[in-house]
């Protein structure tokens, strides 16, 4: 294992074995692998392309990773790691709007693009959305349109049984604020009995109040559909593909490279040592050590992801000559 190496006021970096990490030969490589194929394929970096096309031949998936990558743990700032869980939620709509079903996910209007455009509380309340064809669905659930807007896609299930998937859209330009860390500012709750859960149920019992909670994230999140992808398959993660569940994670690309396979050492309740791949970012999610796992799709996988908010470490393999690249020369050399 070779020290950290950093640059001033930037992440530090530190080589490792991969004896270093702790259940590395217990895990299941294939499927590390198969979800590293499905979206190595996208990235443009030669390094990246040459492993992809390594990657189709390779028929000993721990091997493959031993011998052509190296771990890299990435910090910063020394922060702590802080793992969290997603899924893929299923709402209930319509296609049109009913008493029952009455709040629109929408398409990005022109006018957001490219900038800083209204705030939540503006576009749910100045009608400056209504009458222009942009609504994709009506949902029955306030709460949970919001909780979509968070987790960023899912699936919206019509009263005939219908099913359309809908994914990221672009967003509003506000920074995302944490409406669990404004309840815990407002002495609602202590941090530890936050959860999504916790969030959903006070927002219900009290709507006003609740309704004015959610107006404190500024950030609005607008939607695609994205129904062309099998029903089997996992939503579309950043790179345009289909997410893997319990193989896939939402980082922060300014420190892990989107579609680098990620080492996870999650503590907590349920401990997890498991090789996943980087496919996805989320608003919430910054900084080195700080990752989402994608859980699955469906209230089940909702109920496990929104229990999750563990330490442990998170360890990059990146390739051997992007690795080395990382050290200073006098211990690269």
């Amino acid at each position: 294992m070779s020290g950290p190496a950093s640059a001033e006021d930037g992440p530090s970096f530190a080589l490792l074995d991969f004896a270093d990490l702790n259940g590395w030969n217990e895990d299941d490589h294939e499927q590390a692998l198969v979800a590293f194929r499905s979206t190595c394929t996208v990235l443009d970096d030669p390094d990246w392309q040459a492993l992809c096309a390594l990657s189709q031949e390779a028929t000993d998936a721990k091997a493959f990773f031993e011998l052509f990558f190296r771990p890299v743990m990435i910090t910063e700032d020394g922060q702590d790691a802080l793992f969290t869980g997603y899924f893929e939620p299923e709402l209930r709509g319509s296609p049109v709007p009913t008493p029952t079903y009455r709040f629109p996910l929408y398409k990005m209007p022109p006018e957001a693009r490219g900038g800083q455009w209204l705030t939540r509380r503006e576009i749910e309340t100045s009608g400056v959305m209504q009458g222009r064809g942009l609504e994709i669905a009506w949902v029955d659930d306030a709460v949970e349109l919001f909780f979509l807007q968070i987790q960023g896609s899912g699936r919206v299930r019509f009263p005939d049984g219908r099913v359309i998937r809908v994914g990221y859209g672009g967003k509003n330009g506000h920074e995302y604020r944490s409406v669990g860390q404004e309840m815990v500012r407002r002495g609602i709750y202590n941090a530890h009995q936050v959860s999504a859960q916790v969030i959903a149920n006070w927002v219900r019992r009290n709507p006003v109040e609740g309704r004015e909670l959610l107006f404190h994230n500024d950030s609005y999140v607008f939607f695609r559909e994205v129904s062309q992808v099998p029903a089997d398959k996992g939503p579309l993660g950043a790179l345009n593909r289909s997410i893997t569940p319990m193989r896939s994670i939402a980082v922060d690309p300014e420190f892990t490279p989107l579609g680098a396979p990620v080492w996870v050492e999650k503590g907590g309740a349920s401990p997890l040592n498991r090789l996943m791949v980087a496919q996805d970012t989320g608003s919430a999610i910054k900084g080195a050590q700080r990752a989402d796992l994608f859980i699955g799709t469906g209230d089940a996988a909702g109920k496990v992801a929104g229990r999750i908010k563990d330490p442990g470490r998170m360890i990059v393999l990146m390739p051997i000559q992007r690795a080395y690249a990382l050290l200073p020369v006098d211990e690269a050399t």
